[in-house]
């Protein structure tokens, strides 16, 4: 199971070796890039770890889930979010009433000892309703074997105060329980939490650890994913160029305005953007963060750029901009952010932002 887990091959053998010495921390923080691989290190563990006890479990458990047949990895691969199914219930759940999502929490579970938690609703936000399903659900002995392990997917998609009203489990988590979370930045969440916790941080993998899982996998238009994941098998896969391309050049139109290029085509390119009430801004957002690293990459003559299929565009408009540009859009980025978090409207938002860039082109 480990030793098909990609990249960051130190850290799996540090948690592996966990297991084989019988030392593990019940509570683990892993943080890195989305795609990296974190939620696929915890299923290896959990697989690993659940493993013997599970090869005793009745079939009878899975046959109301159809999963009779499967294997213990298997199924907790069931869990995966990434897969169609598991992205299906979850854009189906942004159309209910929150008193329904509190109701009926969010959490994933084919094999009855390893549940995931995952941030859902319109914000796609981790809820106390859901820390409340951790605390009650933890209280529960393993329905074999030794341990449960649960894992907090995107925990930094939680308040502080969500955060925080999991401590007391942090803090005395019952004996059988191992709990997981993910986060991009660890630094995102409380103090309280990182504290409390045992950390690894996953880095985006080598080109030739690239390639490997790209030859493996048989992506297509491999040279062009593996280009823009920026290090993440996980993107790679997953990634629809074309919703990616359509993303990226109304964020170039953006840029392009912020740095004294024609307003009204930012407009133009913005209305289909803001009308769609299904096309969130949280998912341009590694876009834009992307293409601002490439920008600044090519100001100071750098030629390997991760949107190397618009590299002569980008070049033009790093010719337009200068540091301190760069970084208030980056800046500004890290704000809107945190709008969208709280449901800002997108268009004002995003006006707003192109108007401060201008301003700083202006000086």
């Amino acid at each position: 199971m480990f030793d098909r887990f990609r990249g960051n091959a130190s850290t799996a053998a540090a948690i592996e070796g966990m297991i084989a010495a019988e030392r593990i921390p019940q509570t683990i923080l892993l943080s890195g890039p989305e795609g990296v691989g974190k939620a696929t290190l915890v299923r290896r563990f959990a697989a690993r770890l659940l493993g013997p006890a599970a090869a005793q479990t009745s079939s009878q458990i899975f046959a109301r889930g159809g999963h009779e047949g499967l294997s213990l990895d298997e199924k907790i691969e069931q869990d995966d979010l990434s897969r169609e199914e598991n992205r299906a219930v979850i854009a189906d759940r942004e159309k209910w009433t929150g008193e329904k999502r509190v109701d009926d929490p969010l959490f994933f579970s084919t094999y009855p000892d390893f549940v995931t938690f995952c941030p859902e609703g319109p914000l796609r936000q981790i809820s106390i309703a859901q820390m409340r399903l951790v605390r009650d659900r933890s209280q529960l002995l393993p329905s074999r074997g030794h341990w449960r392990v649960f894992l907090i997917d995107q925990f930094d998609r939680a308040s502080h105060q969500v955060a925080d009203s999991l401590l007391k489990t942090l803090e005395e988590p019952p004996a059988h329980l191992i709990l997981f979370m993910t986060a991009e930045n660890p630094f995102d969440l409380p103090p309280t939490v990182r504290s409390r916790s045992v950390q690894f941080h996953l880095s985006p993998l080598s080109d030739a650890e690239l390639l490997s899982f790209a030859k493996s996998r048989g992506l297509s238009d491999a040279d062009k994913r593996l280009a823009l994941s920026g290090g993440c098998p996980g993107l790679a896969c997953s990634m629809d160029l074309q919703v990616y391309e359509k993303r990226r050049t109304a964020l170039l139109a953006l840029l392009d305005a912020a740095a004294g290029g024609s307003f009204a085509q930012w407009v133009q390119r913005s209305e289909s953007l803001i009308a769609s009430k299904s096309e969130k801004l949280d998912l341009y957002f590694k876009i834009l963060y992307g293409l601002l690293e490439d920008l600044l990459l090519l100001m100071h003559g750098k030629t390997s750029v991760r949107n190397q299929d618009i590299a002569g565009e980008l070049a033009q408009l790093a010719a337009r901009v200068n540091f301190a540009w760069i970084r208030e859009a980056i800046a500004f980025t890290d704000e809107l952010i945190g709008l969208q978090r709280r449901n800002v409207q997108k268009g004002p938002s995003l006006d707003q932002g192109v108007i401060r860039l201008r301003q700083v082109q202006m000086r």
